[in-house]
């Protein structure tokens, strides 16, 4: 049973709606506007059901009056005619209101009521008959018993054999051995015949007679049958045979000589020669300690001081510089399809397909790529194209649309601001980050932390990474690096960035709360949480974090990703906020509240992962790692990136 229906323009007017006397309206309208906000306005057409709590919503559109039907029900119930019901009660609404749709008269007071019952009964009569009928049970005839002999069903010993017909092999077996026995009994019955005939004598003439007729049939034969060819010895013509063959190798290896490959040269080392006690430096004497000096690039760089005040810059359009015509790129094989009709699937089919490979290749999840080439089709389909219009331009610029604004924040989220607001109510502001192994989270932590300096707010790092070897030591340098760019002197002797540290294998959660106890007492402006990277299969870590979240109520829950990733990200925060969620203890758990983006320098246009980790979580990427420097962080410009994935 549908709790509420609904038709609504995509001006947000509400044309006529049916509510069930048992469902409260409070929540429907909470649902549909949840819809709007999540799908509507996030270009999310694709999506098949909607879920919000405990209902479940179904949209059709129609964009050529720009109207919506919503269905909402119980998420318990899983009614399969909801999909056939909405285009019954789409053909029915647009045929009875035809006239004024094409005016444009949209007003309250269409009266559907009636109409709307019987589609609603015809359809739950349709399925309730579908579960009801039962398939018939087989007759007697029908069955495989029918089809057996008394014969078969007799219990044969194990003495019996089959009555079956022998095969092909076994008769042909047979045929030979009867006659086998036949030749033998006709050799026996033949000898015994032999052996009563009585012996012949013959007298001398008749021998005579006999020899001359052998000597006459010798002559004869060596007269027509000349003699065989002496015969060679098989060894001497094998040789003969083996000397030809590798002369004629001999040959072609002259012709087709090559110079052999030499070995591998042995590596020279810059110590070779040394001795041990020449490269031994555990001596406590000085004169013996070989003088060791700092790389370069280890040291940090007093240029960059100052770069980062602000708020932070941008990425460039990379994408627009390199611009082709419109008459190339992906979209140039479908040039042919032209306006001035109605669009239809089949219109929009081959193009949707060639968007969809497009979007992949450019590292956007499968998924998330049919899922946009569907939204996109569920917004033109049925929609006027001009008459100078192609669809491939029309297509390009509703999908561009639709990706800047799905990477548009929902939310306007401003670190600074809010960490001036913490400041001002004299609390710290905190931001966890957390991830997978490896994408760069410390690194990342250590561009944040120079950014806040730079806008002069005082920065705590709290080590709770108490796993991986060297994560300690790692914040610890970063720190003195920080410190050497931006010494006390130049804050009124304050210190601008710390690390709290308790070493390794203790409570995270224990570990980031005596951070901030310690960032309150001592007035530090903001506390950067530092966490442990971990897959996001394994349930104790994800236990861990799940707590430390619920423990601290951190402001901030950044996710790490790296821009290299395809099908990943999807998996890495769909099962990162499920954790958050499920292992949380409040009644309300705390979600992931933005992505930072790591290694983007690294993968030229392939921009597809963002669009990938917005799509999925729906929250916006608050920084863009492009480098391993400090100053190499940017913000995320949407039209940027769509700029490039559509190049």
């Amino acid at each position: 049973m549908l709790d509420f229906f609904a038709v609504i323009s995509k001006g947000g007017l509400v044309l006529w709606y049916f509510q069930d006397a048992a469902q409260q309206l409070n929540n429907s309208i909470a649902a549909i506007n949840a819809l709007i906000r999540n799908v509507i306005l996030q270009e999310r057409g694709g999506l098949s059901v909607y879920n919000h709590e405990n209902l479940a919503l179904k949209l059709r559109m129609d964009n050529e009056f720009d109207l919506l039907f919503v269905a909402i029900y119980q998420k318990i119930l899983q009614l399969s005619y909801v999909d056939k019901f909405l285009s019954d009660v789409h053909r029915e609404f647009r045929d009875k209101y035809k006239q004024p749709l094409e005016q444009g008269l949209f007003y309250k007071g269409f009266d559907f009521t009636t109409e709307y019952s019987q589609i609603l009964y015809m359809a739950e009569e349709q399925s309730r008959l579908e579960k009801a009928v039962v398939r018939a049970p087989r007759t007697f005839e029908q069955s495989e018993k029918s089809k057996k002999t008394v014969e078969s069903m007799i219990e044969k010993r194990s003495g019996d054999k089959p009555n079956k017909k022998p095969s092909k092999k076994k008769e042909g077996k047979g045929v030979n051995k009867g006659l086998r026995e036949c030749n033998n009994n006709s050799k026996n019955i033949l000898n015994n015949h032999i052996e009563k005939i009585p012996p012949v004598e013959i007298n001398e003439a008749e021998k005579e007679n006999m020899a001359n007729d052998f000597k006459h049939m010798e002559e004869f034969n060596h007269v027509s049958c000349p003699a065989a060819p002496i015969q060679t010895d098989p060894k001497e013509e094998i040789r003969q045979k083996l000397e030809k063959l590798q002369k004629k190798g001999n040959k072609f290896n002259k012709k087709n000589s090559k110079p052999a490959k030499t070995g591998k040269e042995p590596r020279i080392w810059d110590l070779d020669g040394k001795d041990s006690t020449s490269l031994d430096y555990s001596r406590k004497t000085n004169d013996s300690l070989p003088t060791v000096t700092m790389r370069p690039d280890f040291l940090p760089d007093p240029s960059k001081v100052g770069t980062l005040r602000g708020h932070l810059q941008g990425m460039e359009d990379t994408a627009e510089k390199d611009k082709k015509s419109s008459s190339g790129g992906v979209f140039s094989l479908f040039k042919s399809l032209v306006g001035g009709k109605v669009l239809t699937v089949a219109d929009l089919q081959p193009v949707l397909e060639k968007l969809k490979d497009h979007l992949i290749a450019k590292n956007v999840a499968a998924e998330i790529s049919y899922k946009l080439c569907q939204s996109v089709e569920a917004k033109l389909e049925g929609k006027h194209i001009g008459t100078f219009e192609g669809v491939t331009s029309l297509v390009r610029s509703t999908l561009t649309e639709a990706l800047v604004q799905l990477l548009t924040p929902k939310r306007r989220l401003d670190i600074l601001r809010d960490a001036t607001d913490s400041k001002s109510a004299h609390r710290p502001y905190a931001i966890t980050f957390c991830g997978v192994n490896g994408v760069g989270k410390s690194t990342n932590l250590a561009k944040i932390s120079f950014w806040l300096i730079e806008n002069n707010f005082r920065v705590l790092i709290a080590a709770c990474d108490t796993f991986r070897a060297g994560a300690v030591e790692q914040l610890r340098t970063h720190t003195k690096h920080l410190n050497a760019l931006h010494p006390p002197e130049n804050h009124d002797n304050k210190t601008m960035v710390e690390l709290f540290e308790q070493g390794y294998g203790k409570d995270a959660a224990d570990i980031a709360r005596h951070a901030l106890e310690y960032a309150r007492k001592n007035m530090i402006d903001v506390v950067l949480i530092d966490t442990a990277g971990r897959m996001q299969d394994n349930e104790p870590l994800m236990r861990a974090l799940a707590k430390l979240i619920h423990v601290n109520e951190p402001d901030l829950t950044l996710f790490v990703g790296e821009a290299l990733v395809g099908n990943e990200a999807v998996d890495q925060l769909v099962k990162f906020n499920r954790a958050l969620s499920n292992y949380s203890t409040a009644s309300k758990s705390q979600m992931i509240d933005g992505i930072v983006l790591t290694k983007f320098d690294t993968i030229d246009d392939k921009v597809g992962a963002a669009i990938s980790m917005t799509y999925i979580t729906g929250q916006p990427i608050v920084f863009v790692g492009t480098g391993q420097t400090y100053t190499d962080l940017k913000s995320l410009d949407p039209k940027a990136v769509v700029s490039a994935l559509m190049k």
